[in-house]
C-alpha cells in the first residue's frame, strides 16, 4: 500500500491532498511554502477548515451543500437518466439491505462478507477502511457513516450531509469508466445506523507522488495523467455530469499508470445542454474567474479551468493563484496574469494560457484539449470510449428504433 507521505505529496498535504479528498492526520510542511496561516491554508486549499483529516476516497468536505429545490432536481433528473438507459454500467451497483457484523476465525471484525484489514483514515463525515472480500479474496475501500450523524451535519440552511452523501451514491451508480473510481457496493440496514460505500481500492500513488523534491513531473508522465484527466472529464460531462473538484488530490495513477478521478461529493447533475450551476466548487485555488463573483456560472467550463490549474500543479509544482485569504486568493484568480516560466515548452506554454483563460466563453473546451499538439505528441489521439449507454444507442439505431 502506497498512501504514504514523502517528498512532494508531504507538500501537498493541503487539507485533502490524496485522492477523494483525504489528508493525512501528520502535517510537517506547509504547501509549496507558502506562508500564511495553517487555518488560511486549511481553508483555501481543502474548502472545509473543520474537515482537515479526512482521508483518501473520504471526499466529503461537509461544506457544500445544496438548496432542496436543487437536490429534489438532482434526484428527478437522475431518476430519468435511469428511466432513459443512460446508465453505464455493465453490472449494476448492488445494493445490500442486511447489516451483519461479526468476526472471523482470527478475532478480525467483519462486514458482511468484508474482513477489516486497517483503516485508512477518517474525517468528519466518517471513516474509511480497508477491507478484503471472503468471496473474490480482493481487497476494496469501505467509506463508514453513522446516519444518525450525517442528518445531525448541517451543509446549507435546510440540507444534512445525507444529502451530500445520496447524491454522491446516486452519481456513482450511473458511472464506469476506466478513468473513474467504481462504486461496487451499498450497504443500508433500515434498522441500523451504519451507512457503508464500497470502492475499488487503488494500491498505488498519488498524481504528484513521483516528484521529489517538490519541482514538477516530466512532460511524459504529466501528459499521460493530463490525457487520462481529460478522458474522464469528457466522460462526465458527456453523461450531465459536473465534477466540480477536479484537482490533484482527487486522482489516483494505478499500478499500470491509469488515472483514476475520485471524489464526487460535490458533483452536480444538469439536464441536456444546461449547465448553468450556483452551488460554489470544491476548492478555492481550483476555483474558475467566473465562479469568485458568486453568480452562476457554467460548470463544464469551470470543471475545464481546474484541469487547467491541475496540469499546472504537475508542472510546476505550484499552484497558479494562491494568496494568503479567501478574499486575496479570489482576487488573484480574476486579475492577475497566468505566470508561465519562459523556460516552458511554447506547446504546452499555449495549452496553459487556453485553459487558465480567464474569460470562460473563450477558454479551450476539453474536446479540443484532447486534439491539442502538446496533448497528441507521439501518443496519438485519446482512443475513444464507447461507453455502455452509447453502446445501446448504437444498438437500437441500427435495429431501427
Amino acid at each position: 500500500m502506497l498512501y504514504k507521505t514523502s517528498g512532494f505529496s508531504r507538500l501537498t498535504q493541503m487539507g485533502c491532498c490524496s485522492c477523494f479528498g483525504f489528508t493525512k492526520k501528520t502535517r510537517k510542511l506547509k504547501p509549496f511554502s507558502v506562508a500564511a496561516s495553517l487555518c488560511s491554508q486549511e481553508f483555501l486549499l481543502n474548502g472545509n477548515l473543520e474537515d482537515s483529516d479526512t482521508d483518501l476516497y473520504n471526499g466529503i468536505h461537509g461544506s457544500y451543500g445544496v438548496l432542496p429545490s436543487t437536490a429534489k432536481a438532482s434526484e428527478n433528473i437522475l431518476s430519468r437518466r435511469a428511466q432513459n438507459g443512460m446508465i453505464c454500467r455493465g453490472v449494476p451497483v448492488k445494493e445490500t439491505h442486511q447489516l451483519i457484523r461479526s468476526e472471523d476465525e482470527n478475532g478480525d471484525k467483519m462486514v458482511n462478507e468484508y474482513v477489516r484489514v486497517c483503516k485508512i483514515g477518517s474525517g468528519s463525515y466518517g471513516k474509511v477502511v480497508l477491507y478484503r472480500s471472503i468471496s473474490d479474496g480482493k481487497q476494496y475501500a469501505i467509506k463508514a457513516f453513522h446516519k444518525s450523524h450525517l442528518l445531525k451535519l448541517r451543509v446549507a440552511p435546510s440540507e444534512t450531509a445525507m444529502t451530500d452523501v445520496l447524491r454522491e451514491v446516486s452519481i456513482m451508480k450511473m458511472l464506469e469508466h476506466p478513468n473513474i473510481v467504481n462504486l461496487v457496493e451499498v450497504i443500508d440496514d433500515s434498522n441500523m445506523d451504519n451507512f457503508y460505500m464500497v470502492l475499488e481500492y487503488v494500491e498505488s500513488k498519488w498524481v504528484c507522488q513521483d516528484s521529489d523534491p517538490p519541482k514538477g513531473l516530466d512532460e511524459t508522465t504529466a501528459r499521460r495523467y493530463l490525457r487520462g484527466i481529460v478522458a474522464g472529464v469528457m466522460y462526465l460531462h458527456s453523461h450531465n455530469v459536473i465534477h466540480g473538484d477536479i484537482k490533484p488530490d482527487n486522482l489516483l495513477i494505478t499500478s499500470s499508470g491509469a488515472v483514476k478521478i475520485g471524489d464526487f461529493s460535490v458533483s452536480q447533475v444538469f439536464e441536456d445542454g444546461k449547465d448553468e450551476l450556483r452551488r460554489s466548487p470544491g476548492t478555492p485555488v481550483f476555483t474558475a474567474p467566473e465562479c469568485c463573483s458568486g453568480v452562476s456560472y457554467h460548470g463544464k467550463a469551470s470543471d475545464t479551468w481546474a484541469v487547467g490549474v491541475t496540469l499546472y500543479c504537475m508542472i510546476l509544482g505550484r499552484y497558479p493563484f494562491l494568496g494568503e485569504t479567501l478574499q486575496d486568493t479570489y482576487d488573484k484568480i480574476v486579475n492577475n496574469p497566468i505566470n508561465i516560466p519562459e523556460s516552458i515548452d511554447l506547446q504546452l506554454k499555449n495549452l496553459l494560457e487556453q485553459l487558465l483563460c480567464k474569460d470562460p466563453n473563450e477558454r479551450i473546451t476539453l474536446e479540443a484539449v484532447a486534439h491539442h499538439p502538446w496533448v497528441i505528441q507521439e501518443e496519438g489521439l485519446i482512443p475513444e470510449y464507447v461507453c455502455l449507454c452509447k453502446r445501446r444507442k448504437f444498438s437500437k439505431g441500427s435495429s431501427g428504433f
